[in-house]
Order: structure tokens, then C-alpha cells, then sequence
């Protein structure tokens, strides 16, 4: 529910900036990430079966100087162990994963880069062992960074993205590479097909003697319209 309201907060945030702006351009995506889950703690190294998740992400960019655009990324990570007992799985946990990212287009065109900052939001719980429940909710502060290459006259073009993000205990790297194709190249709206590789390391450090690492890999297929 907190991360519904800082959704909330901050698609409202982007209109208010938006209104100021001549030419608004949107950017909205939604993937199909099929990844495996590793999950290291202590004594805890559970065999996790592969599991899936829908990320979307929305972009607001706009004309003002000084004034960087605006994006959020969503997903909600869940995985189990392959063990159960009574029918229930020994290990599961479940993670809503959220980005707020400010950021500057410094190249618009064949090539184009983008960087920013922003805060990472984990909220979630982890349990081990049937009764042993971790608790997370933590805020980072992160730094992103994008660029992408365009085919001319092919509608192709490959992205790569990437950001990190710390605080004083825990630590979060997460990137991606995909390539896109435009089968929709309008004045008015641009719809592409793309598959790429996405890669998430979280080391949560809640207790001094307890580290836990989670990572998250694997391909997914998505599609991108920018309006």
C-alpha cells in the first residue's frame, strides 16, 4: 500500500511539472521477465524454481531547461523453494521493487544518453525456514544511467540501462540490455516490440552479522510506446 501511495505521489508530481511544458512526450512499457532467483544468507542457500514478474516503467519528458524529466519503474519479485512441508513452501519471499528517477537527456538523436538520480524503494518480506520472516523496507539513493543507439531507416535500435543504488547497510545493482523494433513509427505514436537480458543484485545488510543476497536474472520480451 506505501508504494501505491508513493506511485501516486509522484505520477501527480509529474503532471504539476508537466503542465509548464510546451511539448510533453510520454514513454510507457511493460515486460515479461522470466528470471531464477538465488537467495544467500548465512547458512541459507535454497534452491529457488524460476518464477516471472511484469515490470512497467512511465517517462515524462518535456522542453524546460534545468527542469529533469521524470520516470518510475515498478516490479514485484516472488519466488519459493522447490522444498515444502504440509504443503506449504519452506522458503518464499516477496519483494515490490520501485525506482523515482530525475533525469537529463544529455544526446537526442542517432545516439542518445541519458543520467540521473532518484531513490529506490524495497518493501517486502523474506521467509526462511517456515517461521523465520525478514521484514524489508528500505529507501536508497540511486544513480541511473541510459543510452541507446538508433538503425537509421530500419525502425531497430539497442538500449542499455543500468543504476546503483546505496545506503549505509544495503546495496542494489541493476541493469539491462535489449534491442527494439518499431513496427508502429507514427507522428503521433511510436509502438516497439523488444527482448533483452536484465540482471538484479540486492545485498541487504539489516543485521551486521546477517548479509542477505538475492539475485535476479533472465531474459524477458516487452512492449514500448512513446507518445
Amino acid at each position: 500500500m506505501l508504494t501505491l501511495q508513493r506511485f501516486a505521489l509522484a505520477c501527480s508530481l509529474i503532471s504539476c511539472s508537466a503542465v509548464h511544458a510546451d511539448i510533453i512526450g510520454v514513454k510507457a512499457s511493460v515486460d515479461y521477465w522470466k528470471y531464477s532467483a538465488d537467495w544467500n544468507q548465512a547458512q541459507l542457500s535454497p534452491n529457488l524454481d524460476d518464477d516471472f514478474a511484469l515490470p512497467f516503467s512511465l517517462a515524462v519528458e518535456h522542453p524546460v531547461p534545468f527542469l529533469p524529466n521524470a520516470k518510475i519503474k515498478h516490479a514485484n519479485l516472488q519466488a519459493e523453494s522447490e522444498q515444502s512441508a504440509a504443503g506449504v513452501k519452506i522458503n518464499q519471499l516477496d519483494l515490490d521493487y520501485s525506482d523515482f528517477i530525475l533525469y537529463y537527456e544529455i544526446l537526442d538523436n542517432i545516439v542518445a544518453a541519458d543520467v540521473g538520480f532518484g531513490a529506490k524503494v524495497l518493501e517486502g518480506d523474506l521467509r526462511s525456514n517456515l517461521f523465520s520472516t525478514q521484514d524489508v523496507s528500505e529507501t536508497l539513493a540511486m544513480l541511473y544511467a541510459e543510452a541507446a543507439v538508433k538503425l537509421p531507416f530500419t525502425g531497430l535500435s539497442a538500449k542499455a540501462e543500468a543504476n546503483y543504488a546505496k545506503n549505509s547497510d544495503n546495496e542494489v545493482r541493476d541493469a539491462q540490455a535489449e534491442i527494439k523494433y518499431n513496427f508502429i513509427d507514427a507522428i503521433l505514436v511510436d509502438v516497439g516490440l523488444k527482448a533483452g537480458y536484465r540482471i538484479l543484485d540486492i545485498k541487504l545488510n539489516q543485521d551486521s552479522n546477517q548479509e542477505t543476497q538475492l539475485e535476479f536474472k533472465g531474459p524477458y520480451l516487452g512492449l514500448e510506446a512513446h507518445f
